[in-house]
C-alpha cells in the first residue's frame, strides 16, 4: 500500500501563527512535533518510508524535507504552486503510476488533521485497502459527535459488507437545523477528506470526469523529469482545473464506498477547533503556557507568555512575535478576512 500526504495548503485560518513561510501543517500546535510529522508517524507502523509520498507546493518543498529528513528525496512530489486537491492528486498519480503497478492501492490524506486513536486509524486503512482492490473509490466518514456546521457530510446507504456502506451523496456544510437532522438520522457522516483507491481506479475516474487534469498532469511530470524550467512547468500546471477531488471525482462517480470511523478525528480547521481538542482547566480555559483566569471561562490562549484573563468568556487569544489576534471563538474562522485585508493592503511581512 502507498500513502500520499497532501501538504501544500496555506492554512490561512490559523493566522497569525500560520504564515506563507511556515503554514499550519508545519506548526507544533497539538504536540512537540509538527502536524506533518505526526501524520507521517501515524502511518509508519503500516507503511514504510519508501512508500510514503508527500505532495506539496514548490515553496514548501524544503520545509517538508526539513520536517521529514527520513523521507527519500524522490518521495517529495512538487506542485509549482498550490491549486486544489484534484490537481495535486492527478499530479501525484502521474508520478506514482510510473513507479508502481496499476493495481497498487493508495491512501490519500491531509497533513494537518488530528487523529487520537492510531490503532483504529490503521485498522480502517487495512479495511479500505480490501474494498479499494475491488475497484471502489473509498472515503472515510467520521461518525458525528455533534451537529457540526463547519464540515461537509456524506449520506450513506445500505451496508455492503461489515463496516462498509454505500455512498448516496455528498452534502455541503449545512445550517444548524439541517446538521441536527443529519445527526438524528444516523446515516450521515462528516466528510474527512481522506480517501483510498487503486492507481487504476483513480486514473479511470479522472479519465471520465477530469480528463484534462490527467493529461496536463502527465505533461507536467514529463517536464519535471526532463528538468524543464520552473516557468515552463508552471505554465502548464496553471491550466489545471482548480477543483476539489470531492466535487470533481467523488460526487459524480458511481462506484463509491464509505467506511464509518470514530477515532478522535479533527481537521483542526480553526482556532476554535484547536481549542476544542486542547486540555483545559475546570473553567474550560486552555493556556499554551502557564496563565491565570479570574472569573473567565472557556477561553483559549496560544502564547508562550504568562497571560492573565479577567471576566472574559469564549475568546481565542493568539500571540506571535509580530501580531496578536483576539477573537470570539464563534467567529474565529473569520480570521481569513484579516488575511484578505493584509493581502489587499500589501502587508507582506504579516503574511
Amino acid at each position: 500500500m502507498l500513502a500520499l500526504i497532501m501538504a501544500g495548503g496555506s492554512g490561512t485560518r490559523f493566522w497569525p501563527a500560520s504564515r506563507s513561510a511556515n503554514p499550519k501543517q508545519f506548526l507544533r500546535v497539538t504536540d512537540q512535533k509538527s502536524m506533518l510529522q505526526l501524520t507521517y508517524d501515524r502511518l509508519t507502523p503500516l507503511i514504510p518510508a519508501e512508500r510514503i509520498y508527500v505532495v506539496t507546493a514548490a515553496s514548501q518543498a524544503a520545509l517538508v524535507r526539513e520536517h521529514l529528513p527520513e523521507l527519500p528525496a524522490r518521495n517529495v512530489l512538487v506542485e509549482p504552486f498550490g491549486m486544489n486537491t484534484a490537481p495535486c492528486i492527478a499530479l501525484s498519480v502521474a508520478h506514482l503510476e510510473r513507479l508502481y503497478p496499476a493495481d497498487r492501492a493508495m491512501v490519500v490524506l491531509p497533513a494537518d488533521h488530528v487523529i487520537a486513536d492510531t490503532q483504529a486509524f490503521l485498522a480502517s486503512l487495512g479495511q479500505a485497502e480490501k474494498v479499494a482492490r475491488n475497484g471502489a473509490l473509498v472515503t472515510f466518514g467520521i461518525v458525528p459527535e455533534y451537529p457540526a456546521t463547519g464540515y461537509g457530510y456524506i449520506e450513506s446507504g445500505s451496508e455492503t459488507e461489515p463496516g462498509v456502506r454505500q455512498v448516496l451523496r455528498f452534502k455541503e456544510k449545512p445550517d444548524s437545523a439541517t446538521a441536527t437532522e443529519f445527526l438524528r438520522s444516523g446515516n450521515f457522516y462528516w466528510n474527512s477528506g481522506m480517501f483510498c483507491w487503486t492507481l487504476a481506479s483513480i486514473r479511470a475516474a479522472f479519465e471520465v470526469f477530469l480528463p484534462d487534469a490527467l493529461k496536463l498532469a502527465g505533461e507536467v511530470v514529463d517536464l519535471q523529469l526532463a528538468h524543464a524550467s520552473e516557468a515552463a512547468v508552471a505554465e502548464v500546471y496553471m491550466l489545471m482545473p482548480k477543483t476539489p477531488v470531492d466535487i470533481g471525482i467523488m460526487e459524480p462517480s458511481a462506484n463509491r464506498a464509505v467506511i464509518p470511523v470514530s477515532y478522535g478525528w479533527s481537521d483542526v480547521g480553526s482556532w476554535k477547533a484547536l481549542a476544542d481538542i486542547s486540555p483545559a482547566d475546570k473553567d474550560l480555559n486552555s493556556f499554551r503556557a502557564p496563565g491565570l483566569a479570574i472569573e473567565a471561562h472557556a477561553n483559549y490562549v496560544y502564547s508562550d507568555k504568562f497571560v492573565a484573563l479577567i471576566g472574559v468568556d469564549d475568546l481565542c487569544v493568539v500571540e506571535t512575535p509580530d501580531a496578536i489576534l483576539v477573537s470570539s471563538k464563534s467567529r474565529s474562522e473569520e480570521v481569513k478576512k484579516v488575511v484578505e485585508h493584509l493581502i489587499a493592503n500589501k502587508k507582506d511581512k504579516l503574511l
